[in-house]
């Protein structure tokens, strides 16, 4: 069996994130995406088993990048004007093509969640040191049973479910976070 070429993998990535920014994610497939790579069909197979996978591929390569871009992005002093620009910016993106990109994960979605709870995980990691980074916060809130990587935790969980609810505003979610930790 012949070794895979990362540098074709890539390629063959961008060519179906061409295709779907182009011409939509229902016109990425197998065939499209050997068409404009020069290469016969089974040579994009023995990269991706099928669509889902490239899409579960492209999704994933575009959330961290999102996370790569995110971190430039927020540049608020206090955790809460921070978490207030992480809102906006995941909000933007899921606006823009990321949603699409998920909502085609449908056959997938399972194997989705696993892989972004990776990214999750690091979320959370970064919420904790946005902790640390803000004086404001009460050293005396965090105890045992109330730990910053649990409230970094629940800040995730909820960050989510407003992400998907398409919230506008995350106003009355920060008005919780002060009056726990400030």
């Amino acid at each position: 069996m012949r070794k895979k070429d990362d540098t074709l993998r890539g390629t063959l990535l961008d060519l179906s994130r061409e295709i779907a920014d182009t011409e939509g994610i229902d016109a990425v497939n197998i065939r499209s995406i050997a068409k404009r790579a020069g290469v016969a069909t089974g040579t994009v197979y023995n990269y991706f088993s099928n669509k889902d996978e490239i899409l579960l591929a492209l999704t994933e390569e575009y959330w961290k990048q999102t996370f790569i871009d995110m971190r430039s992005a927020v540049t608020a002093d206090s955790f809460c004007g921070q978490l207030q620009e992480i809102f906006s910016f995941l909000k933007s993106r899921i606006d823009q093509s990321a949603g699409k990109l998920m909502n085609s994960l449908g056959n997938v979605e399972t194997v989705g969640q696993a892989r972004m709870a990776s990214m999750q995980e690091a979320l959370e990691t970064a919420f904790v040191q946005c902790m640390d980074q803000d004086p404001k916060i009460r050293k005396d809130v965090w105890s045992e049973t109330f730990t910053k990587e649990q409230f970094s935790r629940f800040i995730m969980m909820n960050l989510m479910v407003l992400l998907k609810m398409k919230a506008t505003d995350i106003d009355f979610f920060l008005t919780i976070i002060r009056r726990a930790i400030y």
